[in-house]
């Protein structure tokens, strides 16, 4: 952490719209967790954004931040007491390809947008993130980068007026049932084992080696391993992991979110973190495992199943999924800018 004082609360953000009782402030910790879960959940709800969160996610998401100080890197609106949006920045070194990428995001609640608070944070975010730039080696490009779901139309407008270009889409893919599962087993020499908790670390590690070549790759650390451990979604009992002698060869972490299928009356699991080392890709393994998570998230009761992906994976993922029975039901997409320090 930083040794920036506490006690220093408001924030000078140029340019922001006159409206009293707003100020901006400094985040002040765990007190403003339900503040920022409140900011989440009405920003969702107006721009149909699916996604469940608590505050124990957000509690575990904050408690292992890596690249990222956020009683330095973050800015709290707040209008009269109550919070009604927030942002944060950080930074990772790309290694596919190799660049600095700043990021930013933030929420704001509906009833205050459209009064040039947007474009202030936006403008004060990339203010900031150069100046924490200046301190890296200039060896490779820096670029801002942003993210929106098709749905967040006013931030995608702010995003293209402010120069930033769409750089890679990715779908939520939805399998919208559990019928005919196909029937597809392991290579020989290829098993699944029940996952124990020794293994961990091992698999984390086969992971990141697997998901090396994938675009936007940045290695990971170990707060970020701790932090894996630590979320509602590290179900082990559900995990689909491939064995090649005492290698990981091919991973699959299913899970399911109670929370999530509370809130949007799903029964709905998740088949994600699917990798295969590169030795081993093309013989099948990938499609074996999803077919055992299938199966696995129907003997719990699931009706449906759900993943995330990068819509322009070279190792053919979209495809694949396709060919599983999954289709798209929403896209998102990151958005970047180069930019001198």
């Amino acid at each position: 952490m930083s040794t920036i004082d506490k006690s220093i609360k408001k924030i000078d953000i140029p340019d922001t719209p006159n409206l009293p009782g707003v100020i901006y402030r400094r985040f002040r910790g765990a007190e403003d967790y339900p503040g920022m879960l409140a900011v989440i959940s009405a920003s969702k709800t107006a721009d149909r954004v699916e996604r469940t969160d608590t505050l124990e996610d957000i509690t575990n998401s904050y408690s292992h931040l890596t690249n990222c100080d956020p009683f330095r890197d973050m800015v709290m609106i707040e209008h009269e007491g109550n919070l009604i949006g927030y942002t944060r920045m950080e930074w990772r070194r790309e290694s596919n390809p190799d660049r600095m990428v700043f990021s930013h995001f933030g929420f704001l609640h509906p009833e205050w947008r459209r009064n040039r608070i947007g474009t202030a944070i936006l403008h004060y975010n990339e203010a900031h993130l150069r100046k924490l730039s200046e301190s890296f080696s200039r060896d490779v490009p820096f670029y801002f980068s942003v993210n929106a779901d098709d749905h967040e139309t006013g931030k995608i407008t702010l995003f293209q007026v402010e120069g930033y270009q769409p750089i890679r889409h990715f779908y939520k893919m939805v399998r919208p049932n559990l019928d005919d599962i196909p029937d597809v087993s392991l290579p020989e020499g290829i098993e699944l084992r029940p996952v124990t908790p020794e293994h961990y670390r091992q698999i984390w590690d086969e992971m990141q080696e697997a998901f090396r070549d994938h675009w936007g790759y940045a290695p990971e650390s170990d707060e970020d391993y701790s932090s894996w451990l630590s979320y509602s979604s590290f179900q082990p009992d559900l995990w689909q992991i491939a064995w090649h002698g005492d290698r990981v060869v091919g991973t699959v972490l299913g899970f399911i979110s109670e929370e999530e299928n509370k809130e949007y009356g799903v029964l709905r699991g998740y088949t994600e973190e699917i990798t295969v080392h590169k030795e081993y890709r093309k013989r099948g393994i990938a499609r074996a495992l999803i077919a055992c998570c299938l199966r696995a998230l129907k003997d719990r009761g699931m009706a449906e199943a759900a993943l995330f992906v990068d819509t322009e994976n070279l190792s053919g993922a979209l495809r694949l999924y396709e060919g599983m029975g999954y289709r798209p039901v929403f896209r998102s997409t990151n958005f970047q800018k180069p930019f001198q320090p």
